[in-house]
């Protein structure tokens, strides 16, 4: 999802009957909202309404298409309200309003979380305030294992990182992409698959896992929210430095679009370290750049698989992932288009793999 305010835009679809279930349901439910203006289409995960409040203190209701965690409607509500619950105690995101549960009217169901007023990220100006709020989630203290669930907690998180990219991986043949970008992924695997069987940190914290700039909205007083939080976990840190600053990141959004430099890179790594008091913990900088060439496989790994899933027929069962793109804006869909295209060319892998090799070089957080 794209950090959005409010918008007269269309919701893609029948709008009028959208709206008048999610009226319904929130009617049904107690809740008491003025006005309902559906917010633009920029997201592949969901649909979104601002709801206006007569006491002024707004809410968007976050409406499912899909599940990117291949969960049941009800478990996918139950994951994004844990995300919101337990983020926003860092200060830094929407909290969590209300649950909608999935009904005729709302297959899917709704979340409903404060809204926030502010504008989208400029970089690298904001650099230090993302870095800011991403310590503010790896800070927070650690609940027990048995008490992580729902949220994904694994036991080894490299070992699942892995697993996900060797996953997604698999679809490189089916989307055509060309042999030269296929082996130089391959090399970077393997120096990833290399470096997993040394002594390592595993250093876990909550992790938002989608910290990509275009996440994150800014308020007046310079504080960056981040309000898109459906697939937080207990993971690696270093997977969220590595999304909110890679290439395939800062690019992703028209909005927040910026081409980063080393140095600009250099000094988020730095100001988040800070943030977190140089923990030792987590300012490794081996595994925190390791993280980074994983972040990134995972990254074009999920442009191979969305070139091939996004072609299928919408799930007429309203149930788990769903990337069809019947179910989304054109415009969306072609500018989603053209990013993959981009990334998975060679030019831009080997711009990626030449950054990382200079920010090997570095004292990191020095």
């Amino acid at each position: 999802m794209t950090a959005m305010t409010r918008s007269d835009s269309p919701i893609v679809g029948n709008t009028d009957l959208r709206l008048l279930n999610l009226r319904q349901s929130l009617q049904e439910a107690g809740l008491d909202v003025s006005e309902l203006h559906p917010m633009a289409d920029t997201g592949l995960a969901h649909e979104h309404v601002w709801l206006c409040r007569q006491n002024g203190e707004d809410w968007v209701a976050r409406l499912p298409k899909q599940s990117q965690m291949k969960l049941t409607p009800r478990a996918n509500l139950d994951y994004q309200a844990a995300c919101f619950a337990r983020a926003s105690q860092g200060g830094h995101t929407p909290a969590l309003q209300a649950v909608l549960p999935p009904s005729n009217a709302l297959p899917r169901g709704s979340l409903i979380v404060s809204a926030i007023k502010g504008r989208v990220a400029r970089l690298p100006q904001d650099l230090p305030a993302i870095a800011e709020t991403l310590a503010s989630l790896h800070r927070l203290p650690l609940p027990s294992f048995n008490a992580r669930p729902p949220l994904l907690a694994p036991a080894s998180p490299w070992q699942a990182m892995l697993e996900e990219i060797l996953e997604q991986a698999r679809y490189l043949e089916a989307a055509q992409v060309s042999a030269a970008t296929c082996q130089q992924l391959g090399e970077e695997l393997q120096i990833l698959q290399t470096w997993l069987t040394q002594d390592h940190s595993e250093a876990v914290a909550l992790i938002s896992f989608d910290a990509h700039p275009g996440n994150f909205l800014i308020r007046d007083d310079g504080r960056a929210m981040l309000v898109d939080l459906e697939k937080c976990r207990y993971g690696l840190p270093g997977l969220d430095l590595a999304h909110a600053t890679l290439y395939t990141s800062t690019t992703w959004d028209v909005a927040s679009y910026a081409e980063l430099g080393l140095d600009d890179v250099h000094g988020f790594y730095r100001h988040w370290a800070s943030a977190m008091n140089h923990d030792d913990r987590y300012c490794d900088q081996e595994a925190v750049l390791q993280c980074r060439r994983a972040m990134w496989l995972w990254s074009l790994t999920w442009c191979a698989k969305w070139r091939v899933e996004h072609q299928r027929a919408r799930d007429a069962t309203d149930a788990g992932e769903d990337w069809s793109n019947t179910l989304s804006d054109p415009a969306l869909i072609a500018h989603v288009r053209d990013r993959v295209d981009h990334y998975l060319s060679l030019p831009i892998v080997t711009r990626v793999c030449t950054e990382l090799a200079f920010l090997e070089r570095l004292n990191l957080f020095g």
